[in-house]
């Protein structure tokens, strides 16, 4: 592959712009500067570097972020930042899409693509990928409220039932909020909340922290990415979640 459609296919700008980078002196192949935007290079495994920057090529990205409280999962937002804000401009070039939303005050776990396939097997519901989620609840959780979560339960202006896929009262946080460890393998429009109202308690804090068998890195602070280790990356395209 050229040199130039390289960085044209990984988001640094349209094939002109591409190609003006690398003439200009601002791509390099393992520390060296290389000013032929035709030269033709092996893309597999290729590390290169942009203004000083270093880059993995990635045929299809795949990318997983802890998001932070306060940000909308649009690229459009209406009343706080986007995540989007929060990636480079090459991967928002590269139009990837978060997987599936997290509403802007819920945290954790949120994976990117430019995989279009890819996204639709992760949110098919006929696929049911557990999503687990740390919950913040505001009373108590007795052990009625989970059974009825397990058995299943109906949310306002919703005739069909709703069931956790697993369900575990974690004790009072630090925060003194009280844990409810929830899985879900739906993804209806603000499901936590209304399946915690439908049994009388309410979620004062929600964090997601694992996406099928993929669980958020705990040194991946709020606000962070990265890319996926290419084992991750086999195991979420292979669909080995459930």
């Amino acid at each position: 592959m050229k040199l130039a459609q390289v960085l044209f296919s990984q988001g640094f700008g349209a094939r002109r712009e591409c190609e003006g980078l690398i003439v200009s002196g601002h791509v390099a192949l393992g520390g060296e500067v290389v000013d032929d935007p035709f030269i033709d290079v092996e893309p597999e495994g290729l590390i290169f570097s942009v203004r000083g920057e270093a880059w993995t090529y990635h045929e299809k990205a795949l990318l997983v972020m802890n998001k932070p409280r306060g940000h909308e999962c649009s690229q459009k937002p209406k009343h706080h930042p986007s995540v989007y804000s929060l990636l480079p401009a090459p991967l928002r070039r590269r139009d990837v899409q978060s997987v599936g939303r997290l509403d802007e005050d819920t945290t954790g776990l949120l994976l990117f693509t430019d995989d279009g396939a890819l996204i639709h097997r992760l949110t098919s519901p006929k696929r049911h990928v557990p999503k687990v989620y740390e919950v913040g609840c505001k009373h108590p959780v007795s052990a009625e409220q989970v059974e009825r979560l397990l058995a299943g339960v109906k949310l306002v202006d919703d005739p069909a039932t709703v069931r956790a896929a697993n369900a575990e009262a974690t004790g009072e946080r630090p925060d003194g909020l009280h844990g409810l460890r929830l899985t879900l393998t739906d993804g209806k429009y603000h499901q936590v909340k209304r399946m915690l109202a439908a049994v009388s308690n309410r979620v004062e804090a929600l964090h997601r922290s694992a996406f099928g068998a993929f669980v958020l890195p705990a040194n991946l602070a709020p606000g962070q990415w990265r890319w996926l280790s290419p084992d991750d990356a086999r195991a979420v395209a292979d669909q080995k979640l459930c």
